[in-house]
């Protein structure tokens, strides 16, 4: 025999069954709604804290809890946080937009060369994206005495070109002569070189990333990087506290922002050089 009465009245859920469902709605910036208790009405301004402001057309802002209570066209809603949005086109360290799903090329046979290892884990930092993509590796010389012997066993050419970074290329000082000296040699017409004129590579991240007014002068005669620890009160006696040193002021570089003007030009200068179509 049927039971007339169907399913039993009392099992869990028999309160919902048959009750009209309220649809839920993103409470988007803009969206119109009234509040069910009181009638204000009003537009969606901001959702935050689990809560959503509305300004009415006076220009009276309220807060209400997010859910239920609210009627869109007379029909009761449940408001709830939207969705988040996908967020525009990311940009790498160095200002570059990220190259979505793009993996890194085969290595080309230029190069950039520059003085040092912090000089190079600086570049790496900033534009070490953008490298990968154009397929530049950047080497490091220990000196930039150690060009003309590279340069040697290496020559560049017009499909294997060197862009050179150099510190404190000022007109007198010894990296500028050196400069000078390699671009008017045989290997001049396939090599740039460029540079900042900061005594070290340190410099180039500018103050403000650290949270100081300014780098501090070292009188000539003492070593730069140890007389830079000695003004900061780090520790200075060995070459592993001024590798931590470095490892500190490289912390603060998140992007091209944390860098002298100085820099990036060049920098920038050389991508373009060693990736340009050759003739």
């Amino acid at each position: 025999m049927d039971d007339m009465y169907g399913a039993d009245v009392l099992a869990n859920g028999w309160r919902e069954r048959g009750a009209k469902k309220v649809p839920q709605v993103a409470a988007e910036v803009d969206l119109v709604v009234e509040v069910a208790d009181d009638g204000f009405c009003g537009a969606v301004t901001r959702v935050q804290g689990g809560n959503v402001e509305l300004e009415d057309r006076r220009g009276r802002r309220r807060l209400f809890p997010l859910g239920g209570g609210f009627l869109i066209d007379g029909g009761p809603v449940r408001l709830v946080v939207p969705a988040a949005k996908e967020q525009g086109q990311r940009r790498t360290a160095s200002g570059s937009f990220v190259v979505a799903d793009q993996r890194a090329r085969v290595a080309l046979p230029s190069r950039i060369l520059v003085e040092g290892k912090h000089d190079a884990e600086l570049v790496e930092k900033v534009w070490g994206a953008d490298l990968r993509v154009e397929g530049v590796v950047v080497e490091f010389l220990q000196g930039v005495d150690l060009l003309d012997d590279l340069l040697a066993a290496e020559p560049p050419s017009a499909k294997r070109k060197y862009g050179v970074l150099v510190d404190h290329l000022v007109p007198g000082s010894k990296e500028s002569r050196v400069a000078d000296a390699v671009a008017r040699g045989p290997h001049g017409r396939h090599l740039r070189i460029v540079g900042h004129p900061f005594v070290d590579v340190w410099q180039c991240v500018t103050p403000r990333a650290l949270g100081i007014a300014k780098w501090p002068e070292i009188p000539r005669g003492i070593e730069w990087k140890v007389g830079i620890c000695r003004a900061f009160g780090w520790p200075h006696e060995t070459q592993a506290d001024t590798a931590r040193a470095w490892q500190y002021i490289l912390s603060k570089v998140t992007t091209y922002r944390d860098l002298e003007p100085a820099l990036l030009g060049r920098v920038e200068e050389l991508i373009d050089f060693v990736t340009a179509p050759t003739d």
